[in-house]
């Protein structure tokens, strides 16, 4: 809509069929394929519109960390002759493998995970195919701390993601070279046994968010707990620790994921410059307000 250029699509979730047409159309570097189906799908759009398509071969292993509900790839030990199978399509350049997640946060430091040991095989596997991958993808939790652990374990892209925004799970832990550039902002709605309630619409529940700043009608500032620990329920409101006047500021920071909530997102420009000014309203799908 916005002529954006579109680097990678497909990684976590596929393609569905009848959006291949507008998005090949459009140009898109690379898309990541984890079935034969999709890969002669992808191939046969690619065809008619006269065009030749670079993928990446999403893989995995027996050992290899999966979260619920993203289970993909094709199995290593099936490689040869899945690439094989994609070789024959005309329209498709195979450019690489990935996988999901390569690293990840234990509390401490960011560690690699059993996934790249199969991106490490499944190098071999292409090279035996005589493929040579012009992208390592490996992704998840990419930020400056993470380049010198990829570059070591051969990866050569990843997707930056919460390190752009400075709000891995890392930087809730420690200071990392990125600033944390985001917040939620929300307010007191109501108290209740003793605990405020602020209006929700925007918890990521992997986001283990534990502390929110209330400030005062008189510009105090307290630290309350967040006490969200139900997680099969509507984010209506956040429970914080203590009663708290009603229309409260509340200020937040956690991992987000914008997609999932019903949040408005606010652009600001100027805030080093003591000058904060709102440059754009827009919704969680990027539609402007």
């Amino acid at each position: 809509k916005h002529n954006i250029p579109l680097s990678h699509v497909g990684h976590l979730v596929q393609i569905p069929k009848m959006k291949l047409n507008k998005i090949i159309d459009y140009g898109v570097q690379y898309i990541t394929v984890y079935s034969v189906e999709k890969a002669i799908e992808i191939n046969e759009t690619a065809k008619k519109l006269n065009k030749s398509q670079k993928i990446l071969i999403k893989v995995y292993d027996n050992n290899d960390m999966m979260y619920s509900m993203q289970e993909s790839g094709f199995f290593i030990d099936n490689l040869g002759d899945t690439l094989d199978k994609i070789k024959k399509l005309e329209n498709l350049i195979i450019a690489g493998v990935t996988s999901f997640p390569c690293y990840l946060f234990d509390g401490e430091e960011f560690k690699s995970t059993e996934n790249i040991k199969t991106i490490k095989k499944s190098i071999k596997i292409f090279d035996e195919k005589g493929i040579t991958p012009e992208l390592i993808n490996t992704p998840s939790g990419t930020c400056s701390e993470v380049l010198d652990l990829m570059v070591k374990d051969g990866g050569n892209c990843g997707e930056p993601g919460h390190g752009l925004t400075g709000t891995t799970p890392a930087h809730a832990k420690k200071e990392l070279s990125e600033k944390i550039s985001v917040l939620y902002l929300s307010e007191i709605s109501h108290n209740f046994n003793k605990k405020a309630y602020c209006y929700g619409g925007g918890f990521y529940r992997r986001s283990h968010m534990e502390n929110a700043l209330c400030i005062l009608d008189d510009g105090t500032e307290q630290q309350v707990s967040i006490l969200n620990t139900d997680l099969d329920v509507i984010d209506y409101h956040f429970v914080l620790d203590r009663e708290l006047p009603v229309s409260s500021t509340v200020i937040m920071a956690f991992r987000f994921q914008v997609f999932v909530t019903r949040s408005d997102v606010v652009l600001i420009e100027g805030i080093q410059s003591g000058k904060p000014k709102i440059v754009g309203v827009y919704t969680s799908l990027g539609d402007e307000k």
